[in-house]
C-alpha cells in the first residue's frame, strides 16, 4: 500500500493567508492584535518555541510581545504580571510557555489567565467546555491535527481512533475533539499493557509522548491514518 503523507506545510500557508485578512480587518477598524508571551527560565527548547511563535504571529499581522523573566522570580512576581495582562485592554492573548522552574506551579499560573484570553486553552474553564462539547478556545496542537485529519478525509463519523498519551496539552484534548467528531476514542500511557494491540485496531493513531521510534510497522493497521 502506497503511503500518503499529510502536507502540514501547504495547509499551514493556505491558513496563514486566511489569518493575514482577518488581521487586516481588525487593523481597519482600529485593532491591532496583540499577543503576550510569557516566557520564565532559560530553557533552549522554550526559547526556539517563543522565538518561532512570535515570528510567525508578526507574519500575519499580529504583534507578538515576549515578556522575559528570570528562572528565580518568584510567584507572586508571576501573578502580577499575568494580572496586569489581564486587565490590559491592549493585549488580547495570553500564553505561558511550559514547562516553567520546578517551584512554580504551572497550573496555579494558567489558571490566573483570563479565560478569554487564554490562547492555549489550558484554563480550567476552557478545558472543561471542551469536555462537555461545548464552544470554547482549543489547545492548538490538538486543534491543529485535527484540522490536518479533515483536510485529508472530510469525514471522520465512526473511525476508531487511538491516543498514545493523556496531557493537557496534547492527548486528552485531541481525544475530545475526536469524540465531537464521532470517533470511537481509546487513551494509551504508559501504563497501558499491550499497547500495540488497541493501535493495531486503529483507523487514526495519534502519537504524543515524545519518544522518538516508539511506534514500528507492527503497531499499525493498514490503511491507518498516523
Amino acid at each position: 500500500m502506497t503511503a500518503h503523507i499529510l502536507n502540514g506545510k501547504e495547509l499551514a500557508s493556505k491558513i496563514k493567508i486566511k489569518l493575514k485578512k482577518q488581521v487586516l480587518q481588525l487593523k481597519e477598524k482600529g485593532i491591532t492584535p496583540v499577543l503576550a508571551v510569557i516566557r520564565i527560565g532559560d530553557n533552549p527548547a522554550s526559547k526556539i518555541y517563543v522565538t518561532s511563535k512570535c515570528r510567525q504571529s508578526e507574519e500575519v499581522g499580529i504583534q507578538a510581545n515576549e515578556h522575559y523573566l528570570d528562572p528565580t522570580i518568584s510567584r507572586n512576581d508571576v501573578l502580577e504580571l499575568i494580572y496586569r495582562l489581564n486587565s490590559d485592554p491592549a493585549t488580547h492573548g495570553i500564553l505561558i510557555q511550559l514547562p516553567l522552574p520546578n517551584h512554580l506551579d504551572h497550573f496555579e499560573l494558567i489558571a490566573a489567565i483570563d479565560p478569554k484570553k487564554d490562547v492555549d486553552g489550558l484554563h480550567p474553564f476552557n478545558q472543561g467546555l471542551l469536555t462537555t462539547g461545548q464552544l470554547g478556545i482549543v489547545p492548538c496542537t490538538p486543534k491543529g491535527c485535527l484540522t490536518l485529519l479533515k483536510d485529508y478525509k472530510k469525514s471522520l463519523d465512526g473511525m476508531n481512533a487511538a491516543i498514545i498519551g493523556r496531557s493537557i496539552l496534547v492527548g486528552r484534548p485531541m481525544g475530545m475533539l475526536l469524540l465531537q467528531e464521532n470517533c470511537t476514542v481509546t487513551y494509551t500511557h504508559s501504563h497501558t499493557e499491550s499497547i500495540e494491540q488497541k493501535t493495531r485496531e486503529a483507523d487514526i493513531l495519534i502519537v504524543a509522548t515524545g519518544v522518538p521510534k516508539l511506534i514500528t510497522k507492527s503497531w499499525i493497521k493498514p490503511g491507518a491514518i498516523v
